[in-house]
């Protein structure tokens, strides 16, 4: 893993998503398979393959003291092409500086990341009055996302750290994106740990290569996102969540 400290021009960009959006890092240590924000090297110059560099903005909370200030108050996405908490985020706690800069300032918040580690920042999130965490949770299956996304944090953990802020009281979500295989069980797992659950298949030009390898070909398919996505959405009207099916 190739690390480099980097000084940012600027921090919080304009986002065709939310309002804005807060990338505290250039890259992820996550890497996984299927990853749409690889396309970032087209504008970086890495050649390293994706998941095996991490440019870290270490005046990222700098910028924002001076950015929020001057732009209109929005919502902020935290994060959209890097994991604001991917391990490197335990030494250089970037995401968690920019969060108190915009609880401060009253911000909405919207927190997206794989990792349980956001739990350390759990005392922000219970001050904030307009923010909300969602996991990535792809599958149930722990065996297929060591396929898919082998360095990133087991499924047990994610949903245990959903079931830990939803208690806690803050506003949580899952994104079942992109949905893999094991996924059709998702709904009852996360049920009583979301307020709400976003499914989407998502890019996967970039993982055809596992399903092929892994004979999962079959999962592969518009029939296979369609009926999944149908049967999620069933489940959770009859659990009382809220479901928002992409794909």
């Amino acid at each position: 893993m190739i690390v480099k400290e980097i000084q940012a021009k600027a921090i919080l960009s304009e986002s065709k998503v939310y309002d804005y959006v807060i990338n505290p890092y250039t890259g992820c240590q996550h890497g996984c398979t299927y990853c749409y924000a690889r396309f970032m090297k087209r504008f970086t110059g890495h050649k390293e393959p994706w998941g095996e560099f991490v440019d870290v903005k270490i005046n990222a909370s700098d910028l924002l003291q001076v950015e929020i200030k001057r732009k209109k108050r929005g919502s902020v996405w935290i994060s959209g092409v890097c994991d604001p908490y991917q391990p490197l985020e335990a030494k250089y706690k970037l995401s968690r500086s920019c969060l108190e800069i915009l609880q401060e300032h009253n911000w909405p918040v919207i927190v997206q990341t794989r990792s349980p580690l956001i739990l350390r920042d759990i005392d922000i999130l219970k001050e904030a009055r307009d923010f909300e965490v969602g996991l990535t949770v792809t599958t149930l299956d722990d065996g297929i996302r060591k396929l898919f996304e082998s360095s990133a944090p087991p499924i047990k953990d994610r949903l245990n750290a959903l079931d830990v802020l939803h208690r806690a009281g803050i506003r949580t979500y899952a994104m079942i994106a992109p949905m893999l295989p094991g996924a059709e069980s998702l709904a009852e797992a996360l049920g009583g740990k979301v307020d709400y659950i976003i499914v989407d298949r998502m890019n996967y030009n970039h993982a055809d290569w596992v399903y092929r390898k892994y004979g999962l070909d079959s999962k592969l398919t518009d029939n296979f996102f369609y009926r999944t996505g149908r049967e999620l959405a069933s489940t959770c009207r009859g659990l009382g969540i809220e479901c928002r099916v992409v794909c």
